[in-house]
This record gives C-alpha cells, structure tokens and sequence, in this order.
C-alpha cells in the first residue's frame, strides 16, 4: 500500500497491484480519455512531442505537436504553464486553468499533470471548458435581462404607488373575504381623520356607522361576483350625511381583491371607475393589450399594441382583424380560439407578430376568453424578442432532433423547417464521414460522393471547419 504524504489529499486503493495487474495500454489509454477530452505527450524541454484526442471537437491540438507547450497559451497563462512544469512535486495534484490561442477565440483547457515513473515526458490530460463558459455566459446574460425586467418593474410599481396615494378621492383596497383594508390613500385618511398608514390592516367595517354594516356586506359580496353593480349609500362612524360606495374586484396572486371608491360629496370621483381604472391601466401598461369580437376585429389597442406593429395611431387600428398582425391569418388565433372554449384562458402561447412595415416580432400570448352572448377576447402579447437577442446563441441551439424540429410546427413555415432538417441531415452525415476516416477530409469527400471544393464549403457553412484534426490527405 501507497503511503500518503501529509499534504496529499488523494485515497489509494487498499490493493492497487491487485486492481490493476492485467491492464494493457489500450486499457491505461481509455482511464486517461475518462479523465479529459485530449492528452498531450510534453518532453523535458516543454515540447508537445504527440497528442491524442477524444473526439472530433479537439481535433485542432493535432496542430501542436512540434511545439512548445508555452507558446500555445496566450500571455496571461504563461506564468502556470511554466509552474506546473517547473514544479515536480505539486503540479501534478490540482487541475490547472489555462487559455490556448484559437482561431475562432481563445479555448478555456482545465490541465492536470502526470509524471510517469522513468520517463522522460510528461502527459498533461486535458478538458475542454468551452461547453461550460458559454453556458456561464448564458447565465449572465439572463441574469443581467432578468436584473433590469426587475428594475423596470419596480419603477412601474413605484409610479403607480405615486399615483395611488395622490388620487384627490378617497381609494381603499381591502381582501374580498377577510374585508381587511390592504391599503387605504391619503385622500381616505383625511377623509376619515387619521393618521397614515394606520387605516391598513383593519376591517372596513369599522369605518361604517353599524347600521350599515348589512347594507355594505352584501354590497361588497354582489360587487365580488359582479362587478357591474350600482353604488351602495352608507354612512361613515362620526360623521354626518351619507357617502356613495363603489366598488370594482381584481385578483392578485390567486386571491380576489376589492377597490373601493369613497364619494362624499366633494371630490371629482370618476362615474365608472372600474371602467375608467381599467382604461387607463390598460392604455399605459407596457405590454400590448388588444380585445376582439368573436370575428377578431379590434374592438380595443392599447398604445404599446400600435408600436409593436408601426401603426401611427391605435386608432387606426379599431374594426381591423387581428389575424393580419398575429402570427400566420387565421392559423395562431385559431388555436387560441380553440383553447379559450375549452379552458378559457391561455398562458405564454408562442407567436410572431407581423408589423405594417412587413417585419416581424417574436411574442407571448396570454388571453382569455368572457362568455356571453356575442364573447369578446382579450389577449396580452409580450415582446420576448429582446430576450432571445441577449442569449447568445451556439451551434448547440439549433434542431438536433426530430422532436425539436417538430417543435418548431406553427412557429415557422413548412418550407424552412424543411431546410432546416435538410441542413440538420447534411451536417450529421459530414460528421459521421470526418469521424469514420479520422479527419480525412479528402477520404470523407470520397465517400460522400463529393468533391474537395464542395465539401470545405459546406464546413465553412456549418461551421465544422475548426472541427478537423490534421487533414492526412496533405
């Protein structure tokens, strides 16, 4: 049995002769390749002398051999190149960060050094990084999307916080079950004669003169399933006269809300409110909000629906068919007709917008559906074209499967999912052909009925140039 050194973290086996008495080259070989993706054979002099790669992706350390192992690192890795060759007795315990230069950027390499007994090379075992620093670079760039959808989100919610609390009326919002006030403006505070802040939490019916407190408990119980029912007449504790309640339910994290406005007489308290709120929520959101009839004509656009498809005004939009913008005509809104009959609401369904000027947007849709006698439709769309522009894209974001380009059924044309699979096909048989000759272009051109030219081209298209190791037909 091996005997540790103080600082060596390594556990041996209890019997390793026994382990690996029997082991061939071939065997030693492949315990090396389960350890990285490429091994490189160095001299005492740092020389790459051979190398040996797991698969066609590294097949471009072929082009070091011959080289010094120093020169093929950029200048900021030199110094560790030079530590774990210099260092016999550490190097060899911890997996080294390097960066080699390559023509399509610099290749992040984890190296861990072996020194075998009575040679006079070393094998440094090599794993390519390049798999996990595009996926690092995919994580911030969504976190960096991510940080600045929170920041525009609480710049909204603060606005409207603004908004809310300088309504010249009096505005509470209370629970519809519990009828506790969540939030109470300054115009109700002052309304009621107290302090800020010290109305929330408590039941509306304390601020209600108890005769009419039935009157008020199945107004608000009406107003929860209705929203359309007229204002109820109460009198507040303390004070004389009556005022005029109105009420209109929302929902908010799966529980139902109610925004009560108070009318006493002295201030300018809009006579629809729940109309006049939702207009005005709907016309400043940042997202596109649009309501149909059941032929699909606009019956309502909001300003940022008139943006996202370059129309001067949403004005110009009204009595128009929304099949013109979404998606292919009478395709994606037939879908989600569909859907909102059987479930009457739909959640991030995928689509295009189509603008007047002939461009086109990648969107989410949620709508749903209000049943009565002539149902209109309200849909939400949001842009997610940024978001896809911030992810940088790889080879790896492409089909890959018959499943994933089936996916693609209703989000693009049959004729380029048909070139896509073509592309697809084609790219896997190159490499079935370069892996089957080991990197021999001229022998994979032969066997796939090509010529030289041709096939360099079609490397060059999809993007299997770099991906070749020494070409041996030179």
């Amino acid at each position: 049995m091996n005997i540790l050194k103080p600082a060596d973290h390594r556990i041996p086996f209890g019997d390793a002769d026994a382990i690996f008495d029997g082991f061939s080259k071939d065997d030693v070989i492949e315990l090396a390749y389960a350890s990285g993706d490429f091994m490189l054979a160095i001299d005492d002099s740092g020389t790459i002398v051979d190398a040996a790669a797991n698969s066609s992706d590294h097949g471009f350390v072929y082009q070091w051999i011959g080289q010094k192992w120093a020169d093929t690192v950029t200048i900021d890795s030199l110094p560790k190149i030079e530590q774990m060759l210099d260092d016999e007795e550490e190097s060899g315990l911890e997996w080294r960060q390097v960066n080699h230069n390559h023509d399509d950027g610099e290749v992040p390499v984890r190296y861990k050094l072996i020194r075998p007994a009575n040679k006079g090379f070393l094998l440094a075992i090599g794993r390519d990084l390049r798999t996990i620093a595009m996926l690092q670079q995919r994580l911030l760039k969504t976190q960096q999307s991510m940080e600045r959808d929170y920041l525009s989100l609480r710049q909204t919610e603060t606005r409207y916080r603004l908004l809310f609390d300088n309504i010249s009326y009096p505005v509470l919002i209370i629970e519809a079950d519990s009828r506790f006030i969540q939030q109470a403006n300054r115009a109700c505070h002052a309304l009621m004669g107290s302090a800020p802040g010290s109305l929330d939490k408590k039941d509306v019916l304390e601020l209600v003169d108890p005769a009419d407190h039935g009157a008020l408990i199945a107004y608000l119980g009406a107003a929860s399933v209705n929203g359309a029912t007229e204002p109820v007449m109460i009198r507040l504790t303390d004070r004389t006269g009556t005022v005029k309640v109105s009420a209109a339910p929302f929902r908010q994290s799966g529980k139902q809300f109610l925004l009560l406005n108070i009318d006493d007489g002295t201030h300018d308290v809009p006579g629809k409110t729940s109309d006049q709120y939702i207009l005005d929520a709907v016309e400043q959101m940042p997202d596109a909000f649009v309501v149909t009839d059941e032929k699909q004509d606009i019956m309502i656009a909001n300003r940022a629906f008139a943006e996202l498809v370059q129309t001067g005004a949403f004005e110009q939009l009204l009595g128009q068919s929304l099949n013109r913008f979404i998606g292919r005509p009478e395709v994606d809104l037939g879908l989600l007709k569909k859907q909102l009959k059987d479930h009457q609401n739909v959640r991030n369904f995928s689509s295009v917008v189509n603008d007047l000027s002939g461009g086109s947007e990648p969107v989410e849709i949620s709508a749903i559906m209000i049943d009565r006698d002539h149902p209109i439709y309200g849909y939400s769309i949001r842009s997610v074209g940024r978001r896809e522009r911030d992810l940088p894209r790889g080879a790896g974001d492409r089909p890959r499967t018959v499943d994933q380009l089936t996916e693609l059924v209703g989000r693009k044309p049959l004729k380029e999912i048909v070139r896509e699979s073509t592309d697809l096909i084609e790219r896997m048989c190159i490499e079935a052909a370069l892996a089957h000759t080991s990197d021999n272009r001229a022998s994979a051109a032969e066997i796939l009925g090509l010529s030289r030219q041709s096939l360099y081209s079609k490397l060059h298209r999809h993007g299997l140039g770099n991906l070749s190791g020494k070409d041996r037909s030179n």
